[in-house]
């Protein structure tokens, strides 16, 4: 049965969101502009317009709303805390935006190495200022602005397409008790996806991991008075669980900021701690061909924001990659900018 009045409200938040979220995205780029010219570039392939941006935006945000409805999952209007503090983290953000403005146009993408100093045990690709975001994922003030800087690239869609998992989960869970489901995130940072999946399913044994101390710190913050997920500083090349000990392994927007041969690992992994039978639930950047038109749009994407390792994460067989894992694609599809890939281990 439909809940009218849950999708009702889940659509005014959506709605009320992305006005808000695309408001603060045009200002930040006329000021990112004025402060200094992006690097010169132009994609070699179509580009959507903004019409056919916003209408395919417009689209999952009513898909997250007829979810809400049917109950897979319970409405949620948050912002990650407080009004407040919300409009706090918008001021450090803008206060941050000259230098985040200088990198890009200098194309100077190391200076996380200049503000902390990296575990020798962080990989190098990780250790670098991926968006040009001061202090890379290394700092307790870049864990404070993730979310919004993300949020406010994405016109306040990234809470809907990471619910887009749910679905799956929704599916895999139907006759199941919580009580005994076990779940990893893996590449949690700031705890966002492991808040949505708490309140779905309360009961839920939930563990996190990720190779960053201030977004984890973030991350049991973002819990509030929900009950917490254990949290775990480690990298996802060597997963600190046992082998076939979750029910449910989860990873989102990811894979597209990993080496090629990293991604194989962490499939790998991913793939070794999933029980049989178990379901893996991939979310990330949409690739190269998966809607027409679009192409030029990702292949913009890693000049204006310092991503490395997203050409070849673009034109990446996923299929193939986890099914060489042992994890057998269902189910696939398009959330906005993302796509969503539920697999299952075999038995």
């Amino acid at each position: 049965m439909v809940d009218p009045w849950a999708m009702a409200l889940q659509t005014a938040g959506n709605t009320f969101r992305v006005s808000w979220y695309s408001g603060i995205n045009w200002l930040m780029s006329r000021q990112a502009r004025e402060l200094a010219p992006p690097p010169p570039f132009k994609p070699t392939k179509p580009v959507p317009t903004r019409d056919e941006l916003f209408d395919d935006l417009y689209a999952l945000m009513r898909r997250d709303a007829e979810a809400v409805g049917a109950g897979l999952y319970p409405p949620d209007l948050s912002y990650g805390g407080s009004i407040l503090d919300h409009i706090r983290r918008l001021q450090e953000m803008y206060a941050d935006l000259p230098a985040i403005a200088e990198r890009r146009h200098m194309r100077d993408a190391r200076t996380v190495n200049a503000a902390v100093d990296p575990a020798p045990d962080l990989p190098d690709y990780f250790t670098q200022d991926f968006h040009y975001q001061t202090g890379g994922y290394l700092t307790e003030e870049s864990a404070r602005l993730y979310d919004v800087q993300v949020d406010t690239l994405f016109y306040g869609a990234t809470a809907a397409m990471r619910r887009s998992c749910l679905r799956p989960i929704a599916a895999f869970m139907h006759g199941r008790d919580q009580r005994r489901i076990s779940l990893l995130d893996v590449g949690c940072g700031t705890g966002r996806m492991l808040r949505e999946i708490r309140r779905a399913y309360p009961a839920m044994t939930l563990t996190g991991i990720d190779l960053s101390r201030p977004y984890l710190d973030e991350a049991r913050s973002h819990m509030g008075r929900l009950r917490p997920a254990k949290l775990i500083e480690a990298n996802a090349e060597a997963i600190p669980c046992a082998g076939a000990s979750q029910d449910i392994v989860t990873c989102q927007f990811l894979f597209h900021e990993l080496p090629s041969e990293v991604r194989r690992s962490v499939t790998r992994e991913a793939a070794r701690v999933l029980k049989p039978g178990g379901l893996f639930v991939f979310l990330d950047s949409m690739q190269m061909g998966d809607k027409s038109g679009w192409d030029g749009l990702l292949e913009a994407f890693p000049v204006r924001f310092h991503e490395p390792y997203y050409a070849g994460y673009a034109v990446e067989d996923l299929g193939a990659l986890f099914t060489a894992a042992g994890l057998e694609p269902f189910t696939q599809e398009l959330a906005f900018l993302s796509k969503l890939i539920a697999c299952r281990k075999a038995d």
